[in-house]
């Protein structure tokens, strides 16, 4: 498998991944686009930092791509939707530079509360102003933290140790996570009036985008100092500068800008009160080293072992997670397969029930096998755990997961349910069998009958009278197919019978017919697996 490395990173992490026999390293550090269309045809990786940008074409001349590892936290290079159709994951490294960006947020926050870099400016000219450089003390003063993941825990803990009171917003963050951090969560107009600093890290998205502009600014308290070290564009550069030279904010800190890099002409160069950095975030030895290492794992588990981390465009599964979840992967997407090849047409919903134990594992991962099992005769192969919900969204298939603790004859057990236009509802449900957690079908439209997920299914329903089995095991034997196994259930006596029989190879055309044509046959269904 081919790996290419569009940017440089640690000569770690390209040393790791060198030392993996089943891989290929093309090194392209600096390729222009014209050039990396050529270089990525045939590639299962790509490898990046901030410089190269991964567009809709690169990735469509990827035949080959399976992932795209960015050596950093953004993926603003990337086109993230574009790799998404195609079913290709692209993953980050956030662990890398966490407590490098932690620590460069902090000496803004102290360049801010001390003039630092004007003092020492100063003192360079031969002057000696003591008077002059006046600052504040952190002990006591509240910091509001825009965005408690990773980088903005580091700033809590660090924040915390100065003996400040640490206020947070972040609509993600769970009552025992801020527990567990020892931090106040508040409405995001509470921490603008409270915070005596204020700092950001967030993702750029359309909901943070402009999040501090002039009208946040009014609100909080005078003499208020703002550091944003996440990404540029979360504040306005205008309206900061404004309240910069109003005296509203007394000192501000950015490493992140809206444009990058920053105009020579542009009047936050000029502007007093502001320290800027040239986006050094990441800019430590040991973060360089780490986010490299950590991009390569990830490549070399998804490429050799299947296991997904730092995911953005999918659920990451660990790897003990991934050895529990495994067999429920494998029943999940056969499911989905049988139920695709059973369903009544014009398919409006698609609704998976979970009972049992299966509640208190991460259940998504398996809700997207089940999506893509679904889905793969309608869409072909491209189509995969990282695509099926926006190939589901393309069709206008709503997709419903739900969990029940009601009683059933099974210790776990997974229902997908197909819902027609109609209101027409095909389903079928499965669990796991044995020491070897094999996955077995155990209903199909509320009938009870069992199967192994496996080979050849022919299921039909039939009028419940004398013959019917015989009838389609003599045609079957004429045309040369083998029944492995049979399962069959009747709703009441006369009634209608369903039968599932796995078989060791395809009946002719001729023979389905015939079997179809049947008075007794109501309706007949040929399932591959």
């Amino acid at each position: 498998m081919k790996i290419l490395i569009a940017d440089q990173i640690s000569d770690a992490g390209i040393e790791y991944l060198n030392q993996q026999p089943e891989f290929e390293i093309m090194e392209a550090f600096g390729s222009d686009p014209v050039q990396l269309k050529k270089l990525v045809a045939d590639v299962a990786a790509i490898i990046v930092r901030s410089d190269t940008k991964i567009t809709a074409e690169i990735i469509d001349a990827a035949k080959s791509l399976q992932v795209i590892a960015r050596a950093g936290v953004g993926v603003d290079n990337v086109d993230l939707e574009a790799a998404t159709q195609r079913g290709i994951v692209v993953m980050n490294a956030p662990s890398g530079n966490t407590n490098a960006t932690a620590e460069l947020t902090f000496t803004h926050m102290l360049c801010s509360a001390r003039p630092i870099t004007q003092a020492d400016a100063s003192m360079r000219k031969g002057q000696w102003e003591r008077q002059k450089f006046f600052g504040r003390e952190l002990f006591g003063k509240t910091v509001g933290i825009l965005g408690l993941g990773r980088v903005g825990s580091g700033v809590a803990k660090r924040a915390q140790s100065f003996g400040m009171t640490v206020i947070t917003y972040d609509p993600y963050l769970t009552p025992e996570r801020g527990q567990a951090l020892e931090v106040e969560s508040v409405d995001f107009e509470v921490l603008l009036e409270r915070s005596d600093f204020i700092t950001v890290h967030m993702p750029l998205t359309d909901t943070s985008r402009g999040l501090i502009d002039a009208e946040a600014i009014s609100r909080m308290k005078d003499g208020v100092r703002i550091i944003n070290c996440a990404r540029g564009g979360i504040v306005v550069e205008a309206d900061l500068m404004a309240a910069l030279r109003s005296g509203k904010i007394s000192a501000a800190g950015l490493d992140v800008f809206e444009q990058e890099p920053v105009p020579l002409e542009s009047e936050l160069r000029k502007q007093p009160g502001l320290v800027l950095t040239p986006h050094l975030g990441a800019s430590t030895i040991e973060a360089q080293r780490s986010v490299g290492m950590e991009a390569a794992r990830g490549v070399t588990n998804l490429l050799k072992k299947g296991i997904i981390s730092n995911a953005l465009n999918m659920p990451s599964v660990e790897l003990g997670t991934l050895k529990i979840l495994k067999p429920y992967l494998e029943l999940g997407e056969k499911l989905g397969m049988v139920l695709q090849q059973i369903v009544e047409p014009h398919v409006q919903k698609i609704r998976i029930t979970y009972w049992g134990k299966i509640i208190n594992l991460d259940t998504l991962p398996l809700s997207r096998c089940i999506q893509s099992g679904y889905l793969r005769n309608i869409s072909g192969e491209r189509v995969n755990e990282v695509n099926a919900p926006h190939y589901m969204k393309r069709l206008g298939i709503k997709v419903i997961v739900t969990q029940s603790d009601s009683e059933r004859d099974y210790t776990e057990l997974v229902r997908v349910e197909a819902i027609g236009a109609e209101k027409k509802v095909s389903s079928v449900q499965g669990t796991l069998v044995g020491k070897r957690h094999s996955p077995r079908i155990v209903g199909i439209n509320r009938r009870e009958v069992e199967s192994r997920l496996e080979g050849k299914l022919l299921i039909f329903e039939n009028k419940d009278e004398p013959g019917i089995v015989g009838m389609v095991g003599t045609l079957l034997g004429k045309d040369s197919v083998n029944i492995a196994s049979m399962s069959l259930s009747r709703n009441t006596l006369g009634g209608l019978a369903l039968t599932v029989l796995q078989m060791d190879n395809l009946p002719s055309k001729e023979t389905l017919e015939e079997l179809a044509s049947h008075p007794a046959i109501e309706k007949i269904h040929l399932v591959e697996l």
